[in-house]
């Protein structure tokens, strides 16, 4: 396996720059996801760690060679694809191998090696089938198979669970989750998903416009969002982001907003800071939120919205006017009807405060 690096990346089509200008590092044996909405930049990050585009400007560096300008079988990368991309004239068996082929391998080792993957892949009994006679996951497993047969430095996969059902989805995961365990191998996984960036990856890049919005462990991204835009975009359902009024009084900040109650809050150097804009962004994850007791200190109040039973849990959305929606995961069976008035009470040590650019303010146990 190999590292990877992205030194100065930009690349244009024409006047429009789809990545302006990215600099990040993946160490030998890291799953790496790229994570972001569609035209965020990510595809295009990926096809040129692929030399499938040629950046604009930049270097791009696998196990400290400069493939910049290399041609994609010579960077030591295997890729698999969104639409598996299969040839429905073979049967399995020739196009798991068929990288081995086109490197010139005898007939007998490259069908010994393409049954040893299938077999590891649980689709060892197919080899004899046409891609039309296997199912969506099996293909998938298929062109998985194809990647791993023949041994690259560094993986590739451009969204190769999008085109499965949700039970397979999940399966698939899973296994690729172990599999990455097994092999350590370096890799870099584009989606859109939050869910499959959290469950797989060692850090997520998390894009916006082209460029890396916050690069780290999947916990660090969901607890601590770089900015409202990541807040917003990691999580199901996201974090809720209620604008406020900010002040300073008696040696605490104070906040408000139409329908929020909230205690004084310990002042540090960075809220301080940030206070003096009088414009902040107060933030709460749906799972810190519960029905609201007499005497709660931080509650914020609205008219049901929405009340979403999940079996477990139900979600409880609160309209407040025009200030917008907060969503609530919580665990009763109490019924509660649409168009009554709501109050959902949170721990202010779970809170997340975001400054007047986007940006969230370091908490105060952070250095």
């Amino acid at each position: 396996m190999a590292s990877v690096e992205f030194q100065n990346i930009s690349k244009t089509f024409g006047a429009f720059v789809a990545v302006p200008d990215i600099s990040f590092q993946i160490a030998d044996g890291e799953f790496i996801c790229l994570l972001g909405p569609s035209g965020c930049g990510k595809t295009t990050s990926l096809r040129m760690i692929a030399g499938l585009e040629t950046p604009t400007s930049g270097r791009v560096m696998i196990g400290g060679r400069d493939v910049t300008y290399l041609h994609p079988k010579d960077r030591g990368i295997s890729m698999v694809f969104q639409d598996y991309a299969l040839y429905p004239h073979m049967n399995i068996a020739d196009n798991i191998a068929y990288p081995l082929k086109v490197r010139g391998e005898q007939e007998t080792k490259r069908h010994a090696r393409a049954k040893e993957v299938a077999d590891v892949l649980k689709i060892g009994d197919l080899m004899k089938r046409l891609p039309s006679q296997i199912s969506g996951g099996q293909q998938q497993r298929t062109s998985l198979a194809r990647a791993l047969v023949y041994p690259s430095e560094v993986y590739l996969f451009d969204e190769p669970l999008s085109n499965l059902d949700a039970k397979l989805r999940l399966e698939a995961r899973g296994f690729l989750n172990h599999l990455q365990r097994d092999m350590g191998m370096t890799a870099v996984y584009v989606t859109h998903d939050q869910a499959e960036a959290m469950a797989l990856a060692t850090r997520i890049a998390v894009m916006d416009k082209g460029r890396i919005v916050q690069f780290a462990p999947p916990i660090e991204i969901y607890r601590r969002p770089a900015t409202t835009f990541v807040a917003n975009f990691v999580g199901n359902p996201p974090m809720n982001l209620v604008p406020v009024e900010a002040s300073i009084g008696d040696g605490a900040l104070h906040l408000r907003a139409d329908g929020l109650k909230l205690a004084p809050i310990a002042l540090t150097d960075a809220i301080a800071k940030a206070a003096k804009s009088a414009r902040m962004t107060l933030g709460v994850r749906p799972e810190h939120l519960r029905i609201a007791a007499a005497g709660d200190l931080n509650v914020v109040s609205g008219e049901l919205f929405a009340n979403e039973n999940m079996g477990p849990e139900s979600l409880v959305t609160l309209e407040r006017g025009d200030n917008g929606r907060v969503t609530a995961r919580i665990f009763t069976d109490d019924e509660i009807k649409v168009g009554t008035s709501v109050h959902l009470a949170f721990d202010a040590r779970h809170i997340t405060l975001f400054d007047d650019s986007s940006a969230r303010i370091p908490a105060a146990d952070e250095r």
